[in-house]
Order: structure tokens, then sequence, then C-alpha cells
């Protein structure tokens, strides 16, 4: 696959797919715990809060799942890297 390290899939996890994706065959289990979670409501993805707010549910996300999506996840790390210098 052209640029393989931006993908990977382990159809053996107990938990694949772990998400639903619409019209998509090639799920990326490449960020199996999404990156973007630490920036909270600033991630990019489709979230919502739960618990009387107090956590993150991210089972509608779809984002770290897609391939395509891999540079802007990518872009979004380094901008919260460059901007807070604390990750």
């Amino acid at each position: 696959m052209k640029n393989s390290h931006r993908f990977f899939k382990n159809k053996k996890c107990k938990y694949f797919p772990c998400h639903k994706l619409p019209g998509k065959n090639d799920f990326n289990c490449l960020f199996c715990y999404c990156p973007l979670h630490i920036l909270g409501d600033k991630c990019g993805g489709n979230f919502r809060y739960g618990g009387a707010g107090k956590f993150k549910n991210c089972a509608d996300c779809h984002l770290p799942h897609i391939p395509e999506y891999y540079d802007k996840i990518i872009t979004k790390l380094k901008e919260a890297r460059d901007k807070n210098n604390n990750l």
C-alpha cells in the first residue's frame, strides 16, 4: 500500500471495528486511541459530552479511522505542540 506508514488495520482486535464507518471499507486502526482527544472541544471531531458533561464521548467520531484524515490529525497535533510547547 502506498504510504503504508499512514494506515494499519487489525482485523484480529476483539474490538474491530470499534466504530461503524458509513460507506467506508478502509478502516484505519493506526490511531486506535485518538491523539486529538487531549484537545477537548478543539479536536475537530464529532463528539458529545456525557455523564453530566464529565466525559468526552467520541463513539460517533470517524476522523481517526479514515485514512484520508492522517494529514489533518498530524497538522492539528503540530499546531497544538507549537501553541503549547508541552505536547
